[in-house]
């Protein structure tokens, strides 16, 4: 079930009536079912998977707080490889038996490894680190083993942030589920508004740009210069408000009901730093990986040496996490490589911005950074490794090519903006994110819209909705990280 649905629409409102109208101790009853019904409108055979490594998993958590010296770590390794062997099995193999069949090909073999027709269920490595990470806290001593099934397999289905997180921690959520939730009218409407907001971003700003973005991206041989160039960037901006568009409207959605979801996107693109910008991205997933493998390896107690192998390891296995394509591994290797050359270099770097202050100025900084996140982009989106090097390669052109791309973005822009007058409409909204999120750094804007006299705030209200109404793409467009 997609957030910008006519069925969610229905479902919200009805879960949320009733999670308020039950009484406590049948609440997570509610919750669960209904987690399932959202889970099985996508896909009903596979809610099978979650209950099959929900159920492992509840049983490791135990045993492995009972259990003591080898046998506890003999748990924890039953716990991971179940979990990790579902997501090999759908998500991986084929990957990996094309690739090795290729080679056995190269290598003079005629032999063809078989191959999988599965449909890779939504969200599988969501809620698979979720699940991964209850395991090992009970393992590291952190969370106590969750005795009721129920709850646990509430914590792994919770509905909000089943399909594309938070990818969530047991300390955070279980509590959470066992402390009696009451109607609170500031807290519903702060819910609501957040909800508003990452809408506006999905439906008015994502979705719109995708037109775009796959009308170059889907046959990028018939581009070359500035249309390839401006539809970069546009992805950059797109899969943003997709993501974190997404991350509001779960957050918003649980609050209204009295969770709290931990924060996933803090303004990505202001970053200064490709280091900042990865505590500011996917903030749930990147302590993820810095708790579970870069800690664990050694992180940054070890030699320098190590260090730049940890952290190409993460990020390579980042690049892993989000698809088995060749793409995704040559985007987690690139901001792997960022990251190693910053390491390297950081002592001249900053010997040379003292030298030269115009180096240290935190905008020139901001752009550098946004620069190589949107090339990295290019691999992430592109369909295949060919169409990711001819978009490298054709990105900046001569001017002839430039002149020729302008007439193809040209042509494009006709093409899908063509009815109403959507470029206009498209920077508008593009403007009222930049303002919101340069207002965000100075204050909690919902706090200050809070504050404001009722007339204004139900106008900005009124704005917002009235936006999404009047200026949403008319197509609905599945959200980008359901298909990991």
């Amino acid at each position: 079930m997609l957030f910008n649905s006519f069925q969610f629409l229905v479902f919200f409102p009805v879960v949320t009536t009733l999670f308020f109208v039950l009484p406590h101790r049948f609440r997570w009853v509610l919750l669960l079912g209904a987690s399932c019904v959202f889970y099985m409108a996508f896909v009903p055979a596979y809610i099978l998977i979650l209950l099959f490594t929900i159920v492992i998993d509840y049983w490791a958590g135990m045993l492995i707080e009972a259990a003591s010296g080898p046998r506890r770590k003999l748990y924890l390794a039953l716990s991971l490889g179940a979990n990790l062997g579902v997501l090999g099995v759908f998500k991986y193999y084929n990957f990996f038996s094309g690739n090795v069949s290729a080679l056995l090909h190269w290598g003079g073999s005629a032999t063809t490894l078989p191959v999988l027709h599965l449909l890779l269920p939504i969200g599988l490595s969501f809620h698979t680190f979720q699940a991964m990470s209850y395991t090992i806290e009970v393992y590291r001593g952190r969370q106590q083993a969750e005795r009721h099934l129920g709850l646990y397999a509430l914590y792994v289905l919770f509905y909000p942030q089943l399909v594309a997180g938070p990818i969530e921690r047991p300390q955070h959520m279980l509590p959470q589920f066992r402390q009696k939730q009451y109607f609170d009218y500031d807290r519903v409407v702060s819910g609501l508004r957040l909800m508003a907001w990452g809408l506006f971003k999905k439906m008015v700003i994502a979705d719109r740009l995708a037109r775009l973005v796959n009308e170059v991206y889907d046959a990028p041989t018939h581009y070359r210069g500035l249309p390839l160039l401006v539809a970069t960037v546009f992805f950059s901006v797109q899969i943003y408000c997709d993501f974190s568009g997404y991350s509001d409207i779960a957050r918003g959605s649980a609050r209204v009901m009295g969770f709290e979801l931990m924060q996933n996107f803090n303004r990505p693109y202001f970053s200064r730093s490709l280091p900042e910008f990865w505590r500011r991205w996917h903030i749930s997933l990147s302590t993820w990986f810095r708790d579970y493998l870069y800690i664990p390896l050694g992180g940054s107690r070890v030699a320098l040496p190590r260090v730049c192998v940890n952290l190409f390891i993460v990020f390579l296995l980042s690049g892993l996490w989000h698809g088995a394509n060749w793409t995704f591994l040559i985007w987690g290797a690139l901001h792997g490589t960022y990251l190693v050359v910053g390491l390297l270099t950081r002592t001249r770097r900053r010997k040379l911005a003292e030298r030269l202050p115009l180096l240290g100025r935190p905008a020139l900084n901001v752009a550098f950074t946004y620069g190589l996140v949107v090339f990295a982009w290019i691999f992430f989106r592109a369909n295949s490794l060919p169409d990711a090097h001819y978009i490298v390669r054709h990105l900046f052109g001569a001017s002839a090519a430039l002149r020729e791309g302008t007439l193809s973005l040209g042509l494009a822009a006709v093409k899908v903006f063509y009815q109403r007058y959507e470029w206009l409409s498209l920077a508008g909204a593009l403007l009222a994110l930049v303002l919101v999120e340069t207002a965000q750094a100075r204050m909690a804007v919902g706090g200050w819209v809070a504050r404001q006299p009722t007339p204004v705030r139900w106008a900005l209200y009124y704005s917002i909705v009235l936006g999404i109404a009047l200026l949403s793409s008319a197509e609905r467009v599945q959200f980008i990280y359901f298909q990991f």
